[in-house]
């Protein structure tokens, strides 16, 4: 994250931005520089934390103000024994307060010092609790990403709810991981959790830790850069130990990691993260799995929730806003406020208070106040005040190209209309094909490509959000499809269905097939953040069972998970570009059968393409009806 401080922000790790220069890979958390703006905070300290030496590395307390009280380091039982700790912010005033839960890996020290949000809600009349979780800064324990999560969630919302300064009502916010961290303890239904603005997070691990059947490779460097230092510090291994030292060797280190094969024998994590080989050692259909699987618990969640991601956020994010709202509805059937809304827009991940999303500019109204429409939210849910958030529409998107705000009732929209885009070229070595609206006899049976794992189409940019990938055109390893210049504006909102038909003299196949709208001058803009769009051969029926590919033979592929809300703009082209990796933000298929986690041995093939009468490769676009 990289904006402006908010009510969800830690100072020092920023998500989902890459290292610049020269890393070649997307973080799943920046390194944010330290700044001067540190919130004035009355310094009642209650010191529980003294005697733990990775301490020393805590900034200075701020100055006093004495507009509310500051509790430091309070213990917080969790139920194995473990002690969690945590700041807690009160109104001056002696009351009952509702109270809001704040959750990060990523230093609680850091959130207070660096941002005002947090008295911005003492001020409207909340108590506010910001705890590191299990393992991590301040708080004791070992540190499983995610897994502790939800019972360590539901320990501290029912504390909370229980302190003689909250009044019961308990209500929770934060992006990404503490975004994550709600979702994982709403499923274990506390019973004071009332509302939540779980933002820009998932929806299932099948779609998290790995998209379309392929482990997610910015998980490596969100562990170098923002996890490891402080492990290093705690159980004092050898290694860099500060969030600078960490990124000045991701410098030196990031290639040699990113590409080394087989991914189980890195070594550079094996102290520091067992959790990452834990994770490696289970692909995305494994059971194991389950305890992050959301989509099947949403009748165990009885708490007001607000979800919010953004067009050219971590591909999880608009999955998980559009997932979790739809599967909260259906459990909800029949009641009449079903309390729960979804907002997506057209920023990166963290974006929320800026206009540009990488190299478009959105105009002034992309930009939103957050906090305010968190504490918007907690006031209706938490406080009972009749603000109208009960009364709007369930879904609010924007509208890219056309740079507006709009209302919906559902997801997807009901007035969208299915519009086929069907692949098709004049030749067996066109490189740039066309969209067409039908098939004829003139057109060519198939296009091929070479897709080598050895050297893998790469993405030329450093940080998500809208780039020009007009280069990639004309290359031996990427086809490129598209459409006439559009005579009108055409609005594409919804879910995106690919269909392509294929066949490779390889077992297995990562397919990308990537959604552009291209201007009259070229510019070629992507729609989304890379892993909505990749489906691997070998998962297509996501059976455990790896189902590959038989020597030359047609296989049927369906992507079903791409989506966005976009005006392709009269005078524009639409364009499908096809490829066989996108590099480094996911890992290589091998293409020999074998997994990339246990071997190290690729193979280069040539991947055809259909696009006959009767392999009809194509795309499916939600085109809503103009007025």
């Amino acid at each position: 994250m990289r904006h402006d401080p908010s009510i969800l922000d830690d100072l020092r790790p920023r998500v989902n931005r890459r290292l610049i220069p020269p890393s070649g890979t997307i973080l799943r958390v920046k390194i944010a520089a330290y700044t001067n703006r540190s919130p004035a905070i009355l310094l009642f300290v209650i010191v529980s934390g003294s005697a733990l030496p990775f301490l020393s590395q805590t900034p200075q307390q701020p100055p006093a103000n004495p507009s509310f009280k500051l509790s430091k380091n309070i213990a917080v039982p969790m139920r194995d024994g473990v002690v969690l700790r945590a700041d807690v912010l009160l109104p001056s005033n002696s009351d009952r307060f509702p109270t809001l839960v704040y959750r990060t890996p990523y230093n609680k020290e850091s959130a207070l010092r660096g941002y005002k949000s947090f008295e911005k809600a003492v001020a409207r009349g909340y108590a506010v609790v910001l705890q590191d979780v299990r393992g991590r800064y301040a708080s004791d324990g070992e540190f499983t990403p995610y897994q502790t999560e939800g019972r360590d969630g539901y320990d501290t919302i029912e504390w909370a709810a229980q302190q003689p300064w909250s009044d019961g009502n308990v209500g929770t916010f934060g992006l990404s991981y503490p975004g994550a961290v709600q979702w994982l303890a709403a499923v274990e239904n506390p019973p004071h959790l009332k509302a939540m603005v779980p933002a820009m997070t998932f929806s299932t691990p099948r779609n998290f830790f790995y998209s379309g059947g392929v482990f997610d490779g910015s998980w490596l460097d969100w562990i170098w850069l923002n996890i490891a230092p402080d492990i290093r510090t705690r159980k004092n291994l050898p290694g860099p130990k500060t969030h600078k030292e960490a990124a000045e060797s991701w410098k030196l280190e990031h290639q040699r990691m990113q590409e080394y094969l087989p991914l189980r024998d890195l070594p550079d994590l094996k102290d520091v993260a067992p959790f990452y080989y834990e994770w490696l050692a289970h692909p995305p259909a494994d059971p194991w799995w389950d305890w992050a699987e959301l989509r099947n618990k949403y009748d165990r969640v009885h708490a007001a929730v607000l979800n919010f991601s953004g067009w050219y956020d971590e591909a999880y994010g608009p999955d998980g806003a559009t997932t979790n709202f739809n599967g909260l509805l259906a459990s909800r059937r029949g009641e009449k406020d079903p309390r729960t809304r979804t907002i997506i827009g057209p920023w990166t991940h963290g974006g929320q208070e800026e206009s540009r999303s990488g190299e478009r500019d959105f105009g002034p109204s992309a930009a939103i106040d957050y906090e305010e429409l968190i504490l918007r939210w907690m006031d209706h849910y938490l406080r009972g005040i009749d603000n109208g958030a009960d009364r709007e529409k369930r879904v609010r998107l924007f509208v890219m190209g056309e740079n507006v705000w709009r209302d919906e009732d559902t997801w997807p929209l009901k007035r969208a209309r299915s519009e086929s885009f069907y692949l098709s070229s004049k030749s067996a070595h066109d490189r740039i094909g066309t969209l067409e609206h039908s098939l004829t006899a003139k057109n060519f049976a198939n296009s091929s490509f070479k897709s080598d794992p050895a050297h893998p189409v790469t993405d030329p940019y450093t940080a998500y959000g809208a780039h020009d990938y007009r280069s990639l055109a004309g290359r031996e390893d990427v086809l490129i499809y598209d459409s006439e210049p559009l005579l009108a504006n055409v609005e594409v909102t919804g879910p995106i269905h690919a269909e392509i038909y294929l066949s490779a003299g390889c077992r297995d196949l990562d397919l990308w097939v990537r959604l552009l709208d291209v201007a009259p001058d070229g510019t070629a803009f992507n729609l989304m953040s890379p892993g909505l769009d990749v489906l691997r051969a070998s998962y297509r029926k996501e059976s455990l069972r790896p189902d590959y590919l038989s020597a030359e033979s047609i296989t049927h592929l369906d992507l079903t998970r791409m989506l966005t809300s976009n005006t392709f703009l009269a005078g524009h082209r639409i364009r499908v570009q096809i490829s066989g990796a996108f590099f480094p933000h996911f890992s290589r298929n091998l293409q020999t059968g074998n997994s990339e986690v246990t071997s190290s041995r690729t193979f280069p093939c040539v991947v055809k393409i259909f696009h006959s009468r009767k392999h009809p490769s194509r795309i499916v676009l939600p085109v809503i009806p103009r007025q």
